[in-house]
């Protein structure tokens, strides 16, 4: 394989540590190699910055395994040119299931431009995201949640979906207050506590 980078990392990515493998060399002879092992706290990732710049390393290159890369990308960006890689992509020999030998292998991949790289949206982009994706999960929650309870008043045979359209409006909810204060609630009084925005249906 021809080698187009004069000094790259491979990065094999785990929870508690990040093992790092440099090649650097001339492209037209057998390069030098150098591996470390870091922690994935923040010293340990400024730790593994610091490693490779004094190696001069230009491309780093990880696979997109989990969340784990993301604290790392956010340490390396803007440092250096990043790779994120698809695992399936640059899945490995049979016999090579060290952490060594997984980070060399990416190496050599990326040294000879072997490694498509994923699309990894900007930093703004990826934090809305996140909060996209998280707002999502709370209305499906709560959507989770509201259909338990009324799955648990018809099971009681408590019929409020006859009188309102929401049970979760305004008045619904004094209406779900007085239930769960023991309040015996008639015909009068349900008018009373249904707010004019609620939409009743009387038969």
């Amino acid at each position: 394989m021809e080698a187009m980078i004069e000094r790259c990392a491979g990065l094999d990515v785990h929870q508690e540590t990040v093992v790092a493998c440099v090649l650097f060399g001339p492209l037209d002879k057998k390069p030098k190699i150098s591996i470390e092992t870091f922690s994935t706290t923040t010293t340990g990732l400024l730790t593994l910055s610091d490693w490779l710049t004094t190696l001069h390393v230009s491309d780093v290159v990880m696979e997109s395994i989990g969340v784990y890369w993301k604290p790392i990308w956010n340490i390396l960006e803007g440092s250096f040119h990043l790779v994120l890689a698809n695992a399936r992509h640059v899945k490995n020999v049979p016999g090579r299931k060290t952490d060594v030998k997984d980070a060399e292998w990416l190496t050599k991949l990326l040294r000879c431009g072997l490694i498509e790289n994923n699309f990894v949206p900007p930093e703004d982009i990826r934090d809305l995201r996140d909060l996209t994706r998280y707002r999502k999960k709370l209305i499906h929650h709560r959507t989770s949640e509201q259909n338990r309870i009324h799955k648990i008043f018809q099971d009681a045979n408590i019929k409020l979906t006859s009188v309102l359209s929401d049970i979760f409006g305004l008045s619904g909810r004094r209406i779900l207050e007085a239930i769960l204060n023991g309040e015996k609630i008639e015909t009068d009084g349900l008018r009373k506590m249904v707010d004019w925005r609620t939409k009743i249906k009387y038969n």
